[in-house]
């Protein structure tokens, strides 16, 4: 398994387990779309949702072929998407017989992530949003 689908699994577990426990009067609701990066589907990444007003849980989970389908805190969220690219492999330790993994970078411009300035107002029940980024 890839770092980055070990990170993005346990992305996903954590965001489940904070969104646990909560019934049919909870405060959270089912978000579901695609994300597409100059008109192509986006491929595999992540995507989290966070409550603008950093009130309740956030949640998220994986962007698997530019879909993506998770529980997320009612109201307005920010939304963070990460698309990272392959960008090499390193040595884990300073010996010629070192395993190496996978190095990474972000493919997608700060705006869409570290910086968001994506939002999305979840209602209760299943929502739908689309996502149109440009890599630029």
């Amino acid at each position: 398994m890839s770092l980055f689908k070990s990170v993005g699994s346990a992305f996903a577990v954590c965001a489940i387990g904070m969104l646990a426990g909560c019934g049919p009067e909870s405060n959270v609701g089912e978000i579901h779309g695609t994300v597409s990066v100059d008109g192509k589907p986006a491929g595999n990444g992540a995507i989290a949702f966070t409550p603008a007003n950093g009130q309740g849980p956030s949640g998220g989970g994986e962007l698997v072929d530019g879909k993506y389908k998770c529980d997320a805190s009612l109201g307005d969220c920010k939304v963070e998407i990460r698309i990272p690219k392959v960008t090499g492999t390193k040595k884990l330790y300073d010996t010629p017989d070192s395993p190496t993994q996978q190095t990474f970078a972000e493919t997608l411009p700060l705006r869409y992530n570290e910086a968001t300035e994506l939002r999305v107002n979840i209602q209760k029940g299943k929502n739908e949003k689309n996502w149109e980024l440009d890599s630029k």
